[in-house]
């Protein structure tokens, strides 16, 4: 093994393609996984530069004064030929089909999903799921973290707690108000394409009609209603990950206190970590880690505090388990040796479940933009039916930043309860003006669609480890549609989104029903709950697998062992109600405070919207 602990080599990686819309970016100072020494003994071990693991590294350098190593097992999402798929928003479904830049997991075949097996895509690469997700900014609702509080037994993870943190991350476009940030590093904003705006408006207005409110600031007071979506785009039209907005400006320092926390800050691609490093062979003190660069030649770097996790909710628990964490007769049946017995490591799986109803129209869409020709492999992505609206879209954004490909195109969405006795909603809707073949293939034909599911399933599932490989895929089974509310929930969802999409507002765009049919019956129990199992997808929104309160504390510290901390959304109790990455985000900032032995003040004026009599009626 090659011990890191010597003088860094710096690797120059030559860029091979023009920048982000014709600029040469310069070279990019990474540290290379495969260099046999590195400059010293790290502070802190940071495993994963994802949505939290850059959050976490910058604040760390930063503010805390101390020196990092940042290791990610994928590529960096700058400085290839296809990285502009990786900051082009319009071009998310790209990398979500292919395995360069995403793990590519699998779900386990579901049992009350008529045995299919579902596509769990995350990010492999700096940003991780920030540098490869939809780019929808959700906080989710304030009583998520009321509720938060309750699970962890810590009002320190309720809702006047946590807003600080989203708005210290935040850099919103819009009016200032008690809810956004507007000066930290992760951008936020709204795009209108005109393009779609009539359709897009059409079905804010048709929630309207059906008796929901409009809401103006879904992550505000007032989740509730129908309204424009805040996004991850930045000014340039550029996806905002977290790497591009709190890794790179360090990788590119600029400001003089910027350059003096990139001397503190190391950033290894392609070294994925395979175990933990303890302190002699019955400690129950992790030092360091084990990882491997590209050729499969092994190393060690050690951290003087703590290693912290940040691989998210699969490789967090799963690299615990290799590492002899978790349930001991799981590990015992693999073969690996017991280093401390914690039962719910993997467990409470959770995730959401979605599908789509969808529409032909008769006019106005993104299919002049996005339809391609299937039946050519990995070419067809590139096949588009229209090109030159195609390539008028990415010379747009590629010379000035804007149109059609400057947006993720969730620009309008909603959220409702979908039964009285629900204090706040639980079923969450992106409308995006185009029909879709499974996921990720836009259909050759003008029309819209709903993008929806309940938010607080019942249901748990695992994550386990296959066997005690480290390079072999974890079992994910999320155990969908395991409870009769979850069955319930998502039924009541999918014949309220039925109404709100025959509403009068969509009368001049309306050809007929694709998917259900105009046949279908949507007064059937058993034909709705038979085309839900056989329509839904997972929302990709793996998390809670290490949770606080029964694997982490409050601060993110493995409970009965030392040196060692998860800062993930594995580390959620339960899912916040739509969008993990915000929450995500907002809690690697708080757990960062935790590392520094400080916390923001409490807002106290924090309130939230509550329905009249929602303990009798659904609106």
């Amino acid at each position: 093994h090659n011990t890191v602990n010597q003088k860094a080599e710096r690797l120059s990686l030559p860029w091979c393609c023009r920048g982000v819309r014709g600029h040469q970016f310069p070279n990019m100072a990474l540290r290379r996984a495969a260099a046999s020494s590195l400059s010293k003994q790290y502070d802190y071990v940071i495993v994963g530069a994802g949505s939290a693991g850059c959050v976490m590294a910058h604040r760390l350098v930063k503010e805390h004064g101390a020196s990092v190593l940042l290791l990610e097992a994928g590529k960096s999402n700058r400085g290839s030929w296809d990285s502009w798929k990786n900051q082009m928003p319009a071009a998310l479904t790209f990398n979500l089909a292919n395995n360069k830049y995403n793990w590519d997991y699998h779900t386990l075949p579901q049992k009350h999903l008529d045995g299919r097996t579902l596509h769990q895509p995350r990010g492999k690469m700096l940003g991780g799921s920030s540098s490869l997700n939809a780019m929808a900014y959700v906080r989710g609702h304030a009583l998520d973290f009321e509720r938060w509080a309750d699970e962890i037994g810590s009002t320190h993870w309720d809702y006047k707690h946590v807003l600080p943190y989203f708005k210290k991350a935040q850099r919103h476009s819009g009016e200032a108000s008690a809810y956004r940030g507007h000066d930290g590093p992760l951008a936020v904003s709204r795009k209108r394409s005109g393009v779609v705006k009539p359709i897009n408006d059409a079905f804010v207005e048709a929630g309207v009609q059906a008796g929901y409110p409009y809401t103006e600031d879904m992550n505000g007071f007032m989740q509730e209603g129908f309204g424009p979506m805040d996004m991850t785009v930045d000014e340039k039209g550029e996806r905002a990950s977290t790497a591009h907005g709190y890794l790179w400006p360090l990788l590119k320092a600029r400001s003089e206190e910027d350059k003096r926390a990139a001397e503190r800050l190391t950033v290894l691609t392609s070294g994925h970590v395979r175990r933990l490093l303890f302190d002699g062979s019955d400690s129950k003190r992790v030092v360091g880690v084990e990882f491997a660069d590209t050729s499969g030649a092994v190393h060690q770097a050690f951290a003087d505090a703590e290693v912290i996790l940040c691989a998210g909710a699969v490789g967090s628990p799963q690299l615990l388990m290799l590492s002899g964490i978790g349930d001991a007769a799981e590990l015992e049946k693999l073969g690996i040796d017991v280093r401390h017995h914690s039962p719910e490591v993997g467990k409470n799986l959770q995730d959401h479940l979605e599908f789509y109803i969808q529409f032909l129209a008769k006019h106005t869409s993104l299919y002049p933009y996005a339809a391609t020709f299937g039946g050519f492999g990995g070419l067809s992505r590139y096949l588009f039916r229209q090109p030159w609206n195609a390539v008028a879209a990415g010379l747009g954004w590629f010379i000035l930043g804007r149109g059609m490909s400057a947006t993720n195109h969730f620009e309008v969405g909603g959220f409702i309860r979908s039964a009285p006795g629900k204090a706040h909603p639980d079923v969450q809707y992106h409308f995006i003006p185009g029909c879709v073949v499974g996921q990720l293939d836009f259909l050759p034909e003008h029309g819209y669609q709903a993008h929806c599911g309940a938010m607080r399933p019942t249901s748990r599932g695992t994550l386990r480890l296959a066997s005690k490989d480290p390079t072999a895929s974890p079992l994910i089974d999320p155990n969908f549609l395991a409870t009769e509310d979850d069955v319930v929930d998502q039924r009541n969802a999918f014949r309220l989104t039925h109404e709100i999409m025959r509403q009068k507002a969509f009368d001049p765009f309306v050809l007929k029903p694709l998917s259900p049919d105009a046949d279908f019956s949507v007064d059937d129990d058993v034909a709705v709950d038979a085309w839900i199992r056989q329509n839904s997808h997972s929302g990709y929104h793996l998390s809670c697998t290490c949770a606080m309160g029964s694997v982490v504390d409050q601060d993110g510290k493995v409970m009965g062992v030392e040196g060692l901390r998860i800062a993930d959304a594995s580390v959620m109790p339960s899912m916040t109600s739509g969008n993990l990455n915000a929450a995500t985000i907002m809690l690697a900032e708080k757990i960062a405070d935790a590392v520094r032995g400080v916390r923001l003040p409490a807002q106290e004026d924090a309130t939230w919207y509550v329905p009249d009599e929602w303990e009798r009626k659904q609106r």
